[in-house]
């Protein structure tokens, strides 16, 4: 039987998952009484987004021309922020079939991902998907996918994996056009994880692919990245059920319970081998996830201190359990003197944190104050040294700073032609430096900008769908760690720095930020008996200030008339007051004024 190993890429809502499902139809691994929409999309929120966040794999057997094939596909995510999954699944595979829809063409993450696939060496057989709907133009999309990838247009395959049609001639093309598993390079076994999920019955379930060798159930193995070692207590693959094996061989993909309690021993991309024949080096690839956006989790406070106690062992339960099912994500206990104790948070990306929250929510059963994002920063200090931060009251001593790098990306947007101008607009406003620009197909184009991360994790992609009416798509990928004039910027209130509204800001938009900032925070706290001065500050230097006036009573008013003296010492007398009281007074902020600054972007 010949074995093929292949992915399933696209951008996101380009009909992955249910190519993924009628390829299990059409195979028979399923059948039409148990087939359902996104069947291998195992989260209610999954399903509800349309979006897959965790990849899966499954195997099923074919038959082309009197010969079997066991086909092994991998379901991967299509997002950016879950690159480095894609990555890993690719690596499994000799080949992928790139998706297009056939009425939105070629878009940003198709590009990603097709290059992607291209930089591991894995064959690609473009498909042309929704050729039912009336607005479908595959002609058109298969030249884009020429154009712009440089796949031939005839070697296209036209499906509809709504109703069906195409589906055997892609079934066809995957066993023929694919090329075998490559031969093994040692005899020891070498197995590449690319996926791990939490089960609470039976601990971690390891998705791997063997390379080189063999594995059997009962062999004690070692994770090579980790150096530690379990027994392979059960061996399977998913058919789409779990189906029990007592070996998996060369290039077979399929799943291992170990007795692994922590999804944190198991790292994607991570080599297993034999505990008593071992490999002597892993296959190569392997990398820590690593996390790029950082913001902060609080509980909805309580009533009294008892119950804000309470919110937060519910917060930290629901985020430990969550930890278990999902490892790329970071926490860490924080204190804020507004909003008390929560976890500082690091993620993949904005969506990755969109869906961690939302998770946190439904599954934990949380409410959750989340702050603004921000992003890591890498500090050159004078004496050598070099120190990571992702938070700006993590920043040193300016006195012994050499420089500040920020993360830089290199960012694809595909947008209609006419909007090209406003988006370059958009992109210069941020400190972006133009790059290139490509032609897609009439009416289209690419544009290619390197942008600091900081400057669109924000609202960067609401302005960009706004300004291009929906159409525009963008990806983008971390390039470097860059020195640029950052500086932290202090709010002062009262004339004392307020740690939790702090933010490292280019020189050149802080004025512009700390205003926008200021003015929020005057509408938040109340007036005072003294006159309170909201200062934003880089260092000693104050750069925007706005000033809350004092609530003022009327000691005059007991006057009927008489010397005007009189009334001159009763409001010099008050004035003595408030200056006394301002002295010693202090502000009360609400905590309805930190969430209002903090979660907004500008």
């Amino acid at each position: 039987m010949k074995i093929r190993n292949f992915s399933i890429i696209a951008h996101i809502d380009h009909g992955k998952s249910t190519l993924a499902d009628r390829l299990l139809q059409a195979t028979k691994a399923v059948s039409d009484r148990e087939a359902r929409e996104q069947l291998l999309d195992s989260m209610d929120l999954e399903r509800e987004r349309g979006i897959t966040i965790k990849a899966s794999a499954v195997t099923v057997n074919h038959e082309v021309d009197g010969e079997r094939f066991q086909l092994n596909f991998i379901d991967t995510p299509g997002h950016v922020d879950f690159n480095y999954e894609v990555s890993r699944a690719l690596s499994a595979c000799e080949g992928a079939i790139l998706v297009v829809d056939s009425t939105q063409g070629v878009q940003a993450q198709t590009v990603a991902n097709a290059y992607l696939a291209i930089a591991n060496d894995v064959e690609l057989i473009p498909v042309v998907n929704k050729i039912d709907l009336p607005a479908a133009d595959p002609d058109k999309v298969a030249m884009e996918i020429e154009q712009v990838l440089g796949l031939p247009a005839e070697d296209c395959i036209y499906v509809s994996a709504k109703t069906g049609r195409g589906i055997p001639e892609l079934l066809e093309a995957i066993c023929t056009r694919l090329p075998d598993p490559r031969p093994a390079r040692t005899e020891h076994l070498r197995a590449l994880i690319f996926d791990s999920i939490y089960d609470d019955y039976r601990g971690v379930i390891v998705y791997f692919r063997v390379f080189d060798g063999s594995i059997k159930t009962g062999d004690r193995i070692r994770m090579m990245g980790t150096g530690r070692t379990y027994p392979a207590n059960e061996l399977g693959r998913y058919t789409p059920r779990q189906q029990k094996v007592n070996q998996l061989g060369l290039a077979e993909v399929g799943y291992m319970v170990a007795g692994i309690k922590n999804l944190g021993d198991v790292r994607v991309g991570d080599t297993i081998t034999l505990e008593s024949n071992p490999a002597r080096e892993p296959l190569p690839g392997y990398e820590e996830p690593r996390q790029m956006v950082f913001c902060d989790f609080y509980p909805s406070t309580g009533d009294g201190e008892g119950g804000r106690r309470a919110d937060f062992e519910s917060l930290r339960e629901a985020v430990e359990k969550l930890h278990l099912n999902d490892a790329s994500f970071t926490y860490q206990t924080q204190h804020s003197e507004a909003l008390g104790f929560g976890f500082r948070c690091g993620f993949l990306g904005l969506l990755h944190m969109d869906i961690v929250q939302e998770r946190l929510e439904r599954e934990g059963g949380v409410e959750v104050v989340q702050t603004a994002p921000t992003v890591s920063y890498l500090v050159d200090l004078h004496e050598g040294a070099t120190v990571e931060i992702h938070n700006p009251s993590e920043l040193p001593d300016p006195s012994t700073i050499l420089a500040i790098r920020e993360p830089i990306v290199k960012l694809e947007i595909i947008c209609p032609t006419d909007s090209i101008g406003d988006l370059m607009s958009l992109c210069d406003a941020r400190r972006g430096i133009f790059r290139g620009q490509k032609f897609v197909s009439d009416g289209r184009q690419m544009l290619e900008y390197e942008l600091p991360l900081a400057e669109i994790i924000y609202d960067f992609y609401d302005k960009l769908k706004s300004m291009t009416r929906g159409y525009g798509t963008m990806d983008y990928e971390i390039v470097e760690y860059r020195a640029a004039d950052l500086a932290k910027v202090s709010i002062l209130v009262n004339g004392n720095p307020v740690e939790a509204l702090s933010l490292i800001a280019h020189r050149s938009n802080a004025e512009l930020r700390s205003r926008a900032i200021l003015a929020r925070l005057k509408k938040q706290i109340d007036r005072h008996q003294f006159e309170i001065p909201l200062q934003a500050a880089i260092g000693t230097r104050v750069i925007a200030r706005e000033t809350i006036k004092a609530v003022r009573k009327n000691v005059t008013a007991k006057c009927y008339g008489g010397d005007v003296s009189r009334k001159r010492k009763l409001l010099e007398k008050q004035k003595e007051g408030k200056k006394r009281m301002k002295m010693v007074g202090s502000v009360n902020i609400p905590q309805e004024a930190f969430l209002a600054v903090l979660e907004q972007s500008e």
